[in-house]
């Protein structure tokens, strides 16, 4: 088969990695792609987001598969236009993105279904946001941005100041443009997190091993927000009597709550949870693979991807085997100084051959990268995620932080207590 990954970051690398292992796989691509990625496909220099072309360029090569791996293509309905040229692909179709692109939707879909979640509210005044919040009285708030933001359109308010900065930033200022149209103001949850993504065919779901994400930029969790600093898998908060619990109280009711919407939900369903005092609750739902949570939980995959990714097309889930090893991995992301601000690009990238270690159980995922006059480069904030897979955790980590020791460019960052709070967990 010939294949088509869209997007171009670590996650997509990821998931080619993954897919070059099946027999069935003997053509990948992958648009826009980066330099890394271009040491295992073929890249093509078309924007993720710009589905004309893309739906032109997969009818025109004969692609036989497309995995829709980023967001915004997903939200604007490329895989509804790939289908029109008779071409299957990866990915829910654009009614069903809608529980990632639009956070009122996802909030109000888990409100009528009795699914749970953070409480809330949904405004399209700034003057009421802040009434409500002064209402409430209650700190942190969480206020959301209702469309994509790359991530970044969440804020966690300490107080009234913060919370009318917030406002003022998403709503007036218009920070995430027409993304912040509309805001959810939520209560802040506590309790450890966890990341579950999960494979869905419409009808039946099934979840890939759990992860852990470091968002915060710095040691400790201090620092900014970022996309992500570095995962662990599996989370060892995750026991299976959580894991039976949210099977019963969230993936089949948010299956299903899709299904009774008229948008079945095909392709993988990402559920941000926390695990509260209360029980397990949504954060928030993703319509993709999460990044940088694919980089542990794809070299953990012991079924054939395509075979899987494809029953989700399919509708025949039910009958495919999703089958993960016992063992753990971790992901440490090599930064840019800098990251998430300001940062700069084109650092000569050494100890590298062919864009990856000469070490056993190593992959290096490439999420922001070049290559110019034949020299690979920085090209990004998140520059590459070092992963490594073994039978504990522990073993993992060192493996991954030995192995990142071996790669340089000027200005690297990364956090050095990735997997802290899942080894401590471990120990209680």
């Amino acid at each position: 088969m010939k294949i088509l990954v869209v997007g171009g970051g670590g996650r997509e690398h990821a998931i080619i990695r993954a897919l070059k292992k099946s027999p069935r796989c003997t053509e990948i691509w992958c648009a826009p792609g980066n330099g890394g990625i271009s040491y295992d496909a073929k890249c093509k220099a078309i924007a993720a987001t710009d589905v004309p072309a893309m739906v032109a360029f997969a009818k025109e090569e004969a692609f036989d598969y497309v995995v829709v791996a980023q967001d915004d293509p997903l939200a604007l309905g490329m895989v509804d236009e790939l289908a029109k040229v008779g071409i299957p692909a990866f990915g829910p179709d654009k009614a069903a993105a809608r529980i990632e692109a639009s956070k009122v939707f996802s909030k109000d879909l888990m409100k009528k279904y009795g699914i749970p979640t953070a409480k809330y509210e949904t405004f399209d005044d700034a003057a009421k946001v802040m009434d409500y919040i002064r209402a409430e009285g209650k700190y942190p708030v969480v206020i959301k941005a209702d469309g994509l933001a790359l991530g970044k359109g969440v804020l966690i308010c300490q107080n009234e100041q913060e919370a009318a900065d917030g406002v003022k930033e998403i709503m007036l200022d218009k920070k995430f443009g027409a993304s912040g149209n509309h805001v959810v103001v939520e209560e802040f949850l506590t309790g450890p997190e966890v990341s579950v993504l999960s494979f869905c065919d419409g009808k039946t779901v099934k979840p890939m091993v759990s992860s852990m994400d470091h968002k915060r930029a710095l040691d400790h969790d201090e620092g900014l927000n970022t996309g992500g600093m570095g995962t662990i898998a599996p989370n060892p908060y995750y026991t299976a009597e959580v894991a039976d619990r949210c099977m019963k109280e969230i993936f089949l009711p948010t299956v299903a709550a899709m299904q009774a919407e008229g948008c079945p939900f095909k392709g993988c369903l990402y559920f941000g949870l926390m695990l509260t005092p209360d029980g397990p609750k949504v954060i928030e739902y993703n319509c993709r693979f999460g990044d940088p949570e694919t980089q542990v939980v794809l070299p953990l995959l012991e079924s054939d991807l395509l075979t899987v990714m494809q029953s989700t097309t399919d509708g025949t889930l039910d009958k495919t085997e999703v089958k993960f090893g016992s063992g753990a991995a971790a992901c440490v992301i090599l930064a840019s100084g800098g990251y998430p601000l300001a940062y700069e690009k084109g650092k000569e990238i050494t100890g590298l051959t062919a864009g990856q270690l000469d070490t056993a159980d190593v992959t290096v995922y490439h999420a922001g990268t070049a290559i110019k006059e034949g020299k690979l480069v920085t090209n990004g904030g998140r520059v590459l995620g070092v992963t490594a897979t073994a039978d504990t955790l522990p073993a993992a980590l060192e493996k991954a932080y030995a192995a990142s020791e071996s790669i340089r460019f000027d200005g690297l960052h990364k956090r050095h207590d990735i997997g802290a709070r899942a080894l401590a967990a471990m120990q209680n």
